[in-house]
Protein backbone atom coordinates (compact mmCIF):
# COMPACT_ATOMS: atom_id res chain seq x y z
CA UNK A 1 0.00 0.00 0.00
CA UNK A 2 1.36 3.61 -1.00
CA UNK A 3 2.08 6.13 1.73
CA UNK A 4 1.98 9.74 1.32
CA UNK A 5 4.66 11.77 3.71
CA UNK A 6 4.40 15.20 4.35
CA UNK A 7 5.37 17.14 7.52
CA UNK A 8 6.72 13.96 9.01
CA UNK A 9 3.77 12.60 9.16
CA UNK A 10 2.59 9.69 6.73
CA UNK A 11 -0.69 8.63 5.43
CA UNK A 12 -1.82 5.35 3.58
CA UNK A 13 -3.65 5.92 0.44
CA UNK A 14 -4.31 3.90 -2.56
CA UNK A 15 -3.30 4.21 -5.85
CA UNK A 16 -4.71 7.80 -6.82
CA UNK A 17 -3.22 9.44 -3.23
CA UNK A 18 -7.03 9.38 -1.51
CA UNK A 19 -6.45 8.23 2.19
CA UNK A 20 -6.97 4.68 2.91
CA UNK A 21 -8.82 5.30 6.21
CA UNK A 22 -11.01 8.42 6.67
CA UNK A 23 -11.74 8.18 9.98
CA UNK A 24 -8.43 9.73 10.72
CA UNK A 25 -9.25 12.96 8.89
CA UNK A 26 -8.68 15.84 10.72
CA UNK A 27 -8.32 19.76 9.20
CA UNK A 28 -4.63 18.86 9.83
CA UNK A 29 -4.78 15.96 7.24
CA UNK A 30 -6.70 18.38 4.33
CA UNK A 31 -3.56 21.08 5.02
CA UNK A 32 -1.06 18.15 4.25
CA UNK A 33 -2.88 16.92 1.45
CA UNK A 34 -3.57 19.88 0.14
CA UNK A 35 0.16 20.58 -1.02
CA UNK A 36 -0.03 17.46 -3.01
CA UNK A 37 -2.83 19.31 -4.91
CA UNK A 38 -1.01 22.64 -5.82
CA UNK A 39 -3.37 24.71 -3.29
CA UNK A 40 -0.80 26.58 -0.78
CA UNK A 41 -3.06 28.36 1.48
CA UNK A 42 -6.83 26.48 2.15
CA UNK A 43 -9.18 29.76 2.47
CA UNK A 44 -12.93 29.82 4.07
CA UNK A 45 -14.07 28.84 0.94
CA UNK A 46 -11.75 25.95 0.38
CA UNK A 47 -12.85 24.66 3.83
CA UNK A 48 -17.16 25.25 2.91
CA UNK A 49 -16.63 22.80 0.34
CA UNK A 50 -14.47 20.32 2.27
CA UNK A 51 -16.65 20.37 5.07
CA UNK A 52 -19.53 19.79 2.82
CA UNK A 53 -18.46 17.39 1.24
CA UNK A 54 -17.23 15.35 4.42
CA UNK A 55 -20.44 15.63 6.39
CA UNK A 56 -22.35 14.52 3.26
CA UNK A 57 -19.96 11.35 3.31
CA UNK A 58 -20.57 10.96 7.03
CA UNK A 59 -24.38 10.75 6.20
CA UNK A 60 -24.80 9.40 3.50
CA UNK A 61 -21.29 7.09 3.03
CA UNK A 62 -20.90 8.51 -0.42
CA UNK A 63 -19.88 11.68 -2.22
CA UNK A 64 -22.36 13.97 -3.61
CA UNK A 65 -23.14 14.59 -7.28
CA UNK A 66 -21.79 17.64 -8.57
CA UNK A 67 -24.85 19.70 -9.21
CA UNK A 68 -25.63 18.99 -5.23
CA UNK A 69 -22.11 20.43 -4.25
CA UNK A 70 -22.62 23.29 -6.58
CA UNK A 71 -26.05 24.00 -4.89
CA UNK A 72 -25.40 23.26 -1.64
CA UNK A 73 -22.38 25.36 -0.93
CA UNK A 74 -23.43 28.25 -3.78
CA UNK A 75 -20.40 28.14 -5.68
CA UNK A 76 -20.99 27.50 -9.59
CA UNK A 77 -18.42 24.43 -11.44
CA UNK A 78 -15.97 27.59 -12.32
CA UNK A 79 -15.05 28.31 -9.18
CA UNK A 80 -14.81 25.00 -7.66
CA UNK A 81 -12.31 24.20 -10.40
CA UNK A 82 -10.88 27.96 -9.33
CA UNK A 83 -10.90 26.22 -5.87
CA UNK A 84 -9.55 22.41 -6.57
CA UNK A 85 -7.47 22.37 -9.99
CA UNK A 86 -7.75 19.00 -10.29
CA UNK A 87 -11.51 19.18 -9.78
CA UNK A 88 -14.12 18.50 -7.10
CA UNK A 89 -13.73 14.46 -7.16
CA UNK A 90 -10.20 14.13 -7.82
CA UNK A 91 -9.21 17.49 -5.12
CA UNK A 92 -11.92 18.09 -3.29
CA UNK A 93 -12.55 14.49 -2.25
CA UNK A 94 -9.02 14.17 -1.66
CA UNK A 95 -8.75 17.22 0.42
CA UNK A 96 -11.81 16.34 2.59
CA UNK A 97 -10.62 12.59 3.04
CA UNK A 98 -12.91 10.75 1.07
CA UNK A 99 -12.58 7.21 -0.65
CA UNK A 100 -11.93 7.92 -4.59
CA UNK A 101 -15.31 8.31 -6.04
CA UNK A 102 -16.79 6.42 -8.25
CA UNK A 103 -19.38 8.45 -9.73
CA UNK A 104 -19.40 11.64 -11.56
CA UNK A 105 -18.74 13.89 -8.22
Amino acid sequence: MPIFEVNGRKYEVDEDGFLQDPSIWNEDVAKDFAKSEGIDELTDEHWKVIHYLRNYYLQYGIAPMIRKLCKETGFKLNKIYELFPSGPAKGACKLAGLPKPTGCV
